[in-house]
């Protein structure tokens, strides 16, 4: 198991939460700045598993830090947690559309931070298995292939790149920033109706499939996968008003 790093300039609470995380056997370690946190998150001989990030840092923020740590190639997919004692909305989009995976306010309970690492572990676990399926749709991100109730669906590079990202984050919101910083690129300036024509795009050549794509108005989309519940009922009341996202 690779260390959590906490990144954390009081060492009151980074020791306290490095003492928790150790006793639910979990290894973990400590900087108390966003230059330390830089260079132990970049360390090739002890990559984290996960970091738990504090935003008001003496030096380089934490916000800055995350943005920094996006660009990377070694940690651009290492999970994030922000910690922090901005508790506004607008702190919270912000961190999240910087691609953090998890945001907790302070005061917090030890054991609910804890039990977000575990269920941010176990996400990226998932987001390591090589295929997607439900009973509709069957994803393979190894080589690229799609199917829909047994029927190919051809996609460009960027549309399956779009559906695998969707898919990997199953369940969760993605907003529209963190989409286009992922299959775009972090350097992307253009205009996020991009994305919007793509999704459309991508629907439509799913086709009985494409509902699997929510809409969350306002931030981004989710990926819901399709069932075959959706299926029988769809065959037995073609009629029935389908789902709108």
């Amino acid at each position: 198991m690779r260390p959590i790093l906490i990144i954390e300039d009081d060492a009151d609470i980074a020791e306290g939460l490095r003492y928790n995380l150790e006793r639910e056997g979990l290894e973990a370690r400590v900087a108390l700045s966003g230059e330390q946190g830089l260079a132990a998150a970049l360390d090739p001989m002890r990559p984290p598993a996960l970091i738990i990030l504090d935003l008001m840092l003496p030096g380089m923020s934490g916000l800055e830090l995350c943005r920094r740590l996006r660009r990377e190639p070694t940690t651009r997919r290492t999970p994030i947690i922000m910690l922090t004692a901005r508790s506004s909305e607008t702190d919270r989009v912000a961190g999240l559309d910087l691609g953090a995976d998890d945001y907790i306010t302070k005061p917090f309970s030890v054991r609910e931070l804890v039990a977000r690492v575990r269920a941010v572990l176990r996400r990226t676990d998932e987001m390591s298995a090589t295929r997607y399926e439900d009973g509709r749709l069957s994803i393979n991100y190894d080589d690229m292939r799609v199917t829909c109730d047994g029927q190919p669906v051809r996609l460009t590079r960027k549309e399956f790149s779009l559906l695998a990202t969707l898919a990997r984050s199953s369940g969760r919101v993605a907003t529209r920033q963190r989409l286009l910083d992922e299959v775009w690129g972090y350097e992307y300036y253009g205009d996020t109706r991009t994305l919007d024509v793509h999704i459309r795009r991508l629907r439509q050549k799913l086709g009985p499939c494409g509902e699997c794509i929510e809409t969350v108005v306002g931030v981004g989309y989710r990926f819901i996968g399709c069932s075959d519940a959706d299926k029988e009922s769809s065959e037995d009341n073609p009629r029935a008003p389908q789902k709108k996202a």
